[in-house]
C-alpha cells in the first residue's frame, strides 16, 4: 500500500527527473493564476502559522482576532488556505467578507492541506515556491504565529527579503513570545554575536503578544509604504494610488 507522504514525494521526484516543457508550463501557469486573480487586491496583511493547531488552541483565537481586526479596518487577509492558524486568520476576515477580502492560497497536497471553509477567494497552487511569492508579493504586512517547518521557512523567507531590500517598506510581526523567544535568543546570540547579520537585521522582527499594537502599527506601515512609493517616484502606479485611497477613506493619515 503506497502512503500518502510516498505519492507527494513520487510526484515531486517525477517533476524534476522528467525536465519537460510540460512542468514549465505548470509552473508558469501558477505564476500566471497569482498575478491575474492578486494583483488588484488592495492592502493586504498575510497571516502565517501551523496548519495542525486546533480550534480551541490560544493562538489559533489570536489569529481570528487578530484577522477580524484588521478586517474591519479595511485590510484584506491572506493565508496559505489550509487548517489551523490558516484557518483561524481566514475565519476572522470572513466576519467582514462583503467589505473585504479573504484570501486563501492553497497548495496541492494529498495529506493535512486541506482548503478551509472561510475563504472569499480561493487559488490552488501545483508548487510551494510560487505559492509563497504570491503569499508575500501582494503583502503590505506579514505576521506570523506559532508553526512548524513550513511557518519557519516563511518566516526567515520574509526576513531574507527585507534584508536584501527585495521588498521594502514591509513590517514582519511575530506573535507569542513564549514560542518564539528561544528562536530570538538564538538569533540575538548566534547570528548578531557571530558577525553573521547586522542590529538592523535583528530589528526587523517585531515580537509581541499584543495584538492591538499590531493593528497600530500595520496601518501607520501603510503610510510607510506611500511614502517609499513617492520616493521611487511611483506614485502614478495604480498600486501607490490603491493605498492612498485606502488611507484617505480609513482616515489613516490623520494618524501620522
Amino acid at each position: 500500500m503506497i502512503r500518502k507522504k510516498d505519492e507527494v514525494a513520487k510526484k515531486y521526484i517525477k517533476d524534476i527527473k522528467s525536465a519537460d516543457a510540460w512542468s514549465a508550463f505548470r509552473i508558469l501557469a501558477d505564476f500566471v493564476k497569482g498575478y491575474d486573480d492578486l494583483g488588484e487586491l488592495g492592502p493586504t496583511v498575510t497571516i502565517f502559522g501551523s496548519a495542525r493547531t486546533k480550534e480551541d488552541n490560544f493562538y489559533y483565537k489570536q489569529a481570528q482576532h487578530l484577522a477580524s481586526l484588521l478586517a474591519s479596518k479595511g485590510f484584506n487577509i491572506m493565508t496559505g488556505g489550509g487548517p489551523g492558524i490558516m484557518e483561524a486568520a481566514n475565519r476572522g476576515a470572513y466576519e467582514y467578507k462583503d467589505e473585504v477580502e479573504s484570501v486563501g492560497l492553497n497548495i496541492n497536497l494529498p495529506f493535512e492541506q486541506v482548503a478551509n471553509k472561510y475563504t472569499t477567494k480561493d487559488l490552488e497552487f501545483e508548487y510551494f515556491f510560487s505559492r509563497k511569492v504570491m503569499l508575500v508579493k501582494y503583502s503590505m504586512a506579514y505576521v506570523i504565529l506559532p508553526g512548524g517547518f513550513g511557518t519557519l521557512d516563511e518566516l526567515f523567507e520574509s526576513l531574507t527579503l527585507i534584508q536584501t531590500r527585495k521588498v521594502t517598506g514591509v513590517k514582519i510581526f511575530v506573535i507569542g513570545t513564549e514560542f518564539f523567544q528561544p528562536l530570538l535568543d538564538f538569533i540575538n546570540t548566534k547570528l548578531y554575536a557571530g558577525g553573521m547579520i547586522d542590529k538592523e537585521d535583528v530589528e526587523m522582527i517585531k515580537l509581541t503578544d499584543d495584538i492591538d499594537s499590531v493593528v497600530k502599527e500595520i496601518e501607520e506601515s501603510l503610510l510607510t509604504q506611500i511614502d517609499a512609493l513617492e520616493d521611487f517616484g511611483l506614485d502614478d502606479t495604480s498600486y501607490y494610488k490603491t493605498l492612498r485611497n485606502f488611507s484617505q477613506e480609513k482616515n489613516i493619515a490623520k494618524k501620522r
